[in-house]
């Protein structure tokens, strides 16, 4: 007997894995094929009842009721099987009319299985149909029996009966729900409506909810647009399901995506809140993000990297796969195609639209390098039309995840630390170099170096230090965290404000228009930047620049100004100065130039490349053209565009040639079309050169030597030979040689024992200068 019923339950058990098996299947067909299939099975019994002569309206109305009720059990069995307890039930209407002289009565008892068939789905944990069945019965019972002594009290009774075992039914649920886990009762509610995949897991799968699924995503520090465009993802899932619900057409809700962004601002965290929210509307069938990158796809021969790729994605299915830095798939930077990374992007994409319904593909990385890669394959930007753009964290965001990471390290910092720290971050974010310590990463390890740091300290101090020495960091503990993280960026303490860099540029001397042409930029810059603050349309900003001019009149010098002013509003990360001539720029054979002008390129980012003398990268003088240079041109108009956030490029030259060289290249000109024009000296400046260059080497002129000064300045700027001399090098070049005349001077009266007052030391005189002119002029 015993036996018996084990092979029963076990028969009972095989049946429902075969029904649960059907109907994994019927909700794997789009919803289309179920329509369609519908309809021919619909028009095929009409038409066969034809063909036999039968009655056609009958055998539409009777295959229609067939067709309705297997489309409820497989959408919900649990109601299909109350629906037949119910029916059942209202077969016995002949009984009730033979038992009750009054219809009305009979019609009272035959309705009572509506509210008990409600009041039983009402009840979770035990099965309705039963339910439904257990209260009928005696309910019909007792009626029948009652109905001997009086009819209407036969109705109370029934209905009393019914009420008594719904309540008892009621009970047992409670008590099974308490005995159940929540793996099983996770799967009773899945009984109640679509099924769940048959498959082996063994780990039981968390309950989540999709509003804590959103609460873990408003959790995040920043990323206000991340989180809006995710809950508008929520939403219209949401929307579709009550859409489908309703009877209307849903359409298939958004499954790949593309997060844009720099390193650090939480697109792997986002990621996995993404799979919770499908998860808890049911479009995943876990709540899993597997991670991967080229070196999980590509293989080390063609035909590997499918496997490969097909091994991840097999991984993945039923989650979410997760591919940062995907644009790395395709390498093309040795001048060849990628297969092997072609091929895994072509398996990747088959595998996005055949697993569709059962996976979602997160492809992530730079937003310049992910725009290419897209671009680089229609499929992709078909299949991937969805893009969520990360920002760069400010600095209060920063500060708020440095406090949080050293909440959940039990550590705590002081005050003025904590004042210190927003500083630090401030005056990062105005450097622009947020993105290139890496956001949340470089806060990340600010706290542990400041740890370290701290630990250091607290060890070296020697005693027994307290539980608070222990914990606790300050301001010295940060700040030399801080300066270790950002060692590596050249000129990074050297930055001035804009104020500092405006005034180096006053003090030069002469360049009016230039002066007022730099401040002029420096206005535009600074409003720009109030604008985007606020929210504002700004418009592109001018990041190259063409410096016309001849030799010696300052263009390098206020290169490195533009330098300093752009790094103080946070334009460039650093205001350093890397200086190129065509030398540093042309490679000695095709393919080598390229090469060539990256890497200077890559030296100067951050900062400002300044190339002299620019028109020399186009020589015509070349029979058949000048193809190194026009290499080294087109490499760096790309660079100019591509890295425009990160440099700043100033072409220099005499004013002539570059309007040739610029007229040369529709791309120069329109990329370097901020013309900074640097008049020859005047006599008096010149003058005023020469002095500032005596003074700042703790010299001077006295006053016979400043009119002999004026006098050699007037005449040649009077001939015209001051741009030939160099404009302020010549200057230069008078005060070292007059500078090295009185020094030669004064040795030879040492020499004869006369000794020099501190005067004579750092005084020039009229003999000094007119000595120099005439070594300068060759006499």
């Amino acid at each position: 007997m015993q036996e018996s019923s084990r092979t029963r339950a076990a028969g009972r058990a095989a049946v429902r894995d075969l029904f649960e098996q059907v109907r994994v299947r019927y909700f794997r067909l789009p919803p289309a094929a179920r329509r369609v299939m519908y309809v021919v099975v619909l028009v095929g019994s009409v038409g066969l009842s034809v063909a036999l002569g039968g009655a056609p309206d009958k055998t539409f109305l009777i295959t229609f009721a067939v067709l309705s009720f297997v489309a409820l059990a497989l959408h919900f069995p649990r109601a299909a099987a109350t629906l037949l307890v119910v029916a059942a039930w209202a077969c016995l209407l002949p009984v009730f009319e033979v038992l009750f002289q009054a219809p009305f009565t009979a019609t009272l008892l035959l309705l009572l299985a509506l509210p008990v068939a409600a009041g039983a789905h009402l009840i979770r944990w035990v099965a309705p149909w039963v339910t439904a069945l257990l209260a009928l019965v005696p309910a019909g019972a007792l009626a029948a029996a009652v109905s001997l002594v009086s009819e209407s009290l036969a109705v109370w009774v029934a209905y009393g009966a019914a009420a008594a075992v719904l309540g008892y039914r009621f009970l047992l649920a409670r008590r099974a729900r308490s005995e159940l886990t929540a793996e099983e009762q996770v799967r009773v509610r899945a009984r109640e409506g679509r099924p769940e995949p048959v498959a082996d897991k063994a780990p039981a799968l968390p309950q989540i909810s999709v509003e804590e699924a959103l609460a873990e995503l408003d959790g995040m520090i920043g990323l206000a647009p991340v989180k809006e465009q995710v809950r508008s993802i929520a939403a219209s899932i949401e929307a579709s399901r009550l859409r489908a619900e309703a009877g209307y057409t849903a359409g298939r809700p958004t499954r790949h995506f593309v997060f844009l962004g720099p390193p650090g601002t939480g697109k792997t965290s986002v990621a996995r809140t993404l799979a919770k929210i499908f998860y808890a509307f049911g479009l995943l069938e876990t709540p899993y993000v597997v991670e991967g990158q080229r070196a999980d796809l590509v293989g080390e021969f063609l035909g590997a990297t499918a496997i490969k790729t097909n091994e991840l994605v097999d991984r993945a299915l039923g989650g979410v796969l997760f591919i940062d830095e995907a644009y790395g798939l395709i390498n093309s930077s040795d001048g060849q195609p990628d297969r092997f990374g072609a091929e895994a992007v072509q398996t990747l994409l088959k595998r996005a639209e055949d697993d569709r319904d059962r996976l979602i593909i997160i492809l992530a990385g730079y937003e310049q390098e992910m725009t290419a890669f897209l671009s680089s394959n229609p499929g992709l930007a078909s299949r991937f039309a969805t893009r969520v753009r990360f920002p760069t964290y400010s600095a209060g965001e920063l500060a708020e995840i440095t406090e949080l990471l050293q909440r959940q390290r039990g550590d705590t910092m002081r005050p003025e630390a904590r004042a210190a720290l927003l500083g630090m971050f401030e005056d990062v974010q105005r450097r622009g170099l947020v993105d290139e310590l890496g956001n949340a990463r470089f806060a990340r390890s600010l706290v542990e170096a400041a740890a370290q740091a701290r630990d250091v300290r607290v060890v070296g101090a020697g005693g027994t230090p307290t539980t608070e020495d222990l914990v606790t960091t300050t301001t010295a503990d940060v700040t030399k965290a801080f300066d270790e993280l950002t060692a590596r960026f050249r000129g990074y303490v050297a930055t001035p404000t804009l104020e500092e860099a405006l005034a180096d540029l006053d003090r030069m001397a002469g360049l009016a228009p230039v002066k007022r042409q730099v401040h002029a930029i420096a206005a535009q810059l600074q409003v720009a930047r109030m604008r985007q603050e606020r929210g504002l349309p700004t418009p592109p900003q001018m990041r190259h620049f063409v410096f016309v001019g001849p030799p010696g009149t300052g263009k390098t010098t206020v290169a490195r100004v533009v330098g300093r002013v752009f790094a103080a509003l946070g334009l460039l990360a650093r205001p350093d100065v890397v200086e190129a001539h065509r030398a540093d720029l042309v490679g000695q054979h095709l393919g080598a130039t390229a090469i060539k002008t990256n890497e200077l390129v890559d030296r100067a980012l951050g900062g400002v490349l300044f190339i002299d003398e620019a028109y020399s990268l186009v020589n015509p003088g070349y029979s058949g053209g000048d193809a190194f240079g026009a290499e080294a041109v087109q490499t760096l108009l790309k660079r100019a565009e591509d890295d425009r956030d990160r440099l700043v490029i100033v072409l220099a030259g005499y004013q002539r040639e570059m309007d040739v060289f610029l007229a040369s290249n529709p791309g120069l000109a329109s990329r370097f079309n901020q013309r900074v024009t640097f008049p020859s000296y005047a006599p008096r400046e010149l003058s005023e050169i020469a002095v500032l260059l005596a003074e700042q080497a703790g010299d001077r002129f006295d006053e016979e030597a400043l009119g002999d000064l004026d006098e050699v300045f007037t005449w040649v700027c009077g001939e015209r030979l001051i741009d030939g001399l160099g404009n302020g090098r010549f200057a230069r070049s008078l005060f070292e040689r007059a500078a090295m005349r009185r020094d030669v001077r004064l040795a030879a009266l040492a020499s004869r024992g006369e000794s020099a007052s501190s005067a004579d030391l750092t005084t020039i005189t009229s003999d000094d200068v007119r000595t120099a002119v005439d070594e300068l002029s060759g006499r």
